[in-house]
């Protein structure tokens, strides 16, 4: 079997596996926080930070939901990282914007975060602010799901198909669910160019 054969035999394990219900309430949540006249925050970093970006437009021009990036932000983000430590550039975002109850938080990532690793201990710390704060946590991970998923509200953990192939699935998936997202009934508000 070939490379791309194999690859594609994966995705759709994962496509098989994934669990849907998750992906519903995590809609449903969204919806919520559009009601309320909150907030949405998607924090990543890596290829996850990249697809924050793509999906804070699909959240805003789709769904009329306020969405942001905080690591779009590069002048912030590295002055931040500069002056006060990388632990710290997404809850010093998320303080200034005045994260409240009316938030949420969502977390693109492929490990979700892991304070004994010293793994993106950024998300870490915006997922500690968002919990005092009363904002909720959304998050697409895989893997175990990291501190995301002990935290979140409602996650969605890409399955592991392929321990080798982690990464790419992760990522790959992050997009898969946001655009189920955007196009649910629920919350799409704004039909597609195609």
């Amino acid at each position: 079997m070939s490379h791309a054969q194999t690859y594609f035999q994966e995705a759709a394990q994962v496509c098989s596996q994934i669990d849907t219900a998750r992906i519903e309430a995590m809609a449903q949540t969204l919806a919520e926080v559009r009601e309320r006249g909150g907030r949405l925050f998607i924090i990543g970093v890596g290829g996850s930070a990249a697809n924050g970006s793509h999906a804070v437009n699909d959240f805003r021009k789709l769904c009329g939901i306020e969405t942001y990036a905080p690591a779009d932000n590069v002048s912030e983000l590295t002055a931040r990282t500069n002056d006060e430590g990388w632990e710290t550039v997404f809850s010093g975002w998320l303080q200034v914007s005045k994260l409240n109850e009316k938030d949420a938080v969502f977390v693109l990532s492929v490990g979700g975060g892991n304070a004994e690793k010293n793994v993106s201990v950024n998300i870490i710390r915006a997922l500690d602010l968002a919990r005092e704060r009363g904002a909720s946590v959304l998050g697409i991970v895989s893997r175990d799901g990291g501190y995301t998923a002990k935290v979140g509200d409602v996650v969605v953990v890409v399955p592991v198909v392929n321990p080798d192939r982690v990464t790419p699935h992760a990522e790959g998936f992050q997009a898969v669910v946001w655009h189920c997202l955007v196009s649910h009934p629920k919350l799409q508000v704004k039909a597609t160019k195609w």
